[in-house]
């Protein structure tokens, strides 16, 4: 009869992986449905409650549960009254420990997604020698488990981790970091992150200088500056980055693969080649003028350069439009925007006609108090007397 070799010794396998042969469900049962409460049995320890010295017969032991001389005495061995309560209480002990509890937190402790890693906040990197990282925070991206298989122990499971950290301005960097336990790949992942700091410099201290695109593999963002008080709308990721990064006010729109690391990867691409005002100024040789629709579409001279251009030293196709130049001369396709339903009826067009004389009336005299310090018509100058309010008294 032929004796097959056991693939390893079961008294040297650690306990850990016994009590997952007990409760786990192999991957076939998994696919028949099997073990579907099987993730929140928790394997009771065997050691809790136990103490070296300490057992089911209750005997002192000089030199292990009691000292060798007490006082000028020498202890000996012997046997104490026995404990009835010692099974009850062990037992009591290692009932609680099956119980399953769920982690709670406070609202402003949640990551994206409940108790869930990602989007949590795990304190500022470790210290390097005296240079400590004062201001700091870090958050989690990305946790998951990664198998890679092994010829002698088959799948080896692994914990990968991916953070970014910054100091809330303009200073930010991100790291990755691989490991058998969750914490240690987190704490990897965040000295490495605190090696590789990037800095930004952010317009007004709230946003970005100008819209731009990036791309990362087959991930695009089509980053927005906007106005202060506006937020971040864009991917969760995104605004983790722009939080601790110190971005308040931002709109960026994904397309294609939403994989976290692209994402991210993507959008510190495009804020490393984004360019300040003065230096797109320098590189034209002309004002950087700004019109915005919260300044009413008043002109801003943002940047000027060191020497200015004239305007027959222009090319015909030179790119004048700051947007357009900030994409290399590309244009965002957006969706065409229909007119409202209402538009095509008749009622539409009787509305219009009695608002005609109203049409833009409160902008014209916001612009005429802000220009003249009144409001005036245009032959105010010919017939000084034709002004609006009171006029003089009659004497």
């Amino acid at each position: 009869m032929p004796v097959f070799p056991l693939q390893s010794d079961p008294t040297r396998v650690p306990a850990d992986q016994i009590w997952k042969g007990v409760i786990s469900v192999s991957n076939a049962g998994k696919k028949r449905g099997r073990g579907k409460g099987s993730g929140r049995i928790t394997p009771k320890d065997l050691n809790k409650g136990q103490m070296i010295g300490y057992g089911k017969a209750n005997i002192v032991w000089p030199g292990l549960s009691a000292p060798v001389i007490r006082g000028r005495e020498l202890v000996q061995q012997q046997k104490l009254p026995e404990d009835k309560e010692r099974e009850a209480k062990l037992r009591r002990i290692r009932d609680e420990m099956v119980n399953f509890k769920r982690l709670k937190l406070s609202p402003l402790e949640r990551g994206w997604s409940g108790s869930k890693m990602p989007g949590r906040s795990i304190g500022p990197p470790d210290a390097v020698g005296e240079d400590e990282f004062i201001g700091f925070d870090t958050k989690c991206l990305e946790l998951k488990a990664v198998v890679n298989m092994k010829g002698n122990h088959g799948r080896k499971r692994r914990v990968s981790a991916m953070v970014v950290t910054g100091n809330g301005n303009g200073l930010a960097g991100f790291g990755f970091g691989k490991a058998i336990e969750g914490r240690a790949a987190l704490r990897q992942a965040k000295n490495r992150a605190g090696q590789k700091l990037m800095h930004f410099d952010l317009c007004n201290g709230h946003t970005v200088f100008h819209d731009f695109h990036c791309q990362f593999g087959a991930t695009k963002l089509f980053v927005e500056r906007k106005p202060e008080g506006y937020g971040l709308k864009c991917h969760r990721a995104i605004r983790t980055v722009c939080e601790v990064l110190g971005i308040k006010d931002l709109r960026a729109k994904c397309e294609g693969s939403t994989n976290v690391q692209h994402v991210v990867k993507a959008f510190f691409i495009g804020l490393l080649k984004q360019k300040d005002h003065q230096r797109i100024a320098e590189e034209k040789g002309l004002h950087v003028v700004e019109f915005r629709p919260e300044n009413m579409n008043f002109p801003k001279v943002v940047a000027s350069p060191t020497v200015c251009r004239t305007e027959q030293e222009l090319e015909n196709n030179e790119i004048l439009d700051f947007t357009q130049y900030c994409m290399d001369g590309k244009i965002q396709l957006q969706k065409k925007k229909f007119p409202p339903f209402y538009t095509k009826f008749r009622s539409w067009e009787i509305y219009l006609k009695k608002q005609e004389y109203l049409r833009n009336q409160d902008k014209v005299r916001l612009r005429m108090m802000a220009e003249t310090g009144e409001v005036r018509s245009y032959l105010t100058e010919k017939y000084p007397e034709c002004r609006m309010g009171p006029g003089p008294k009659d004497e």
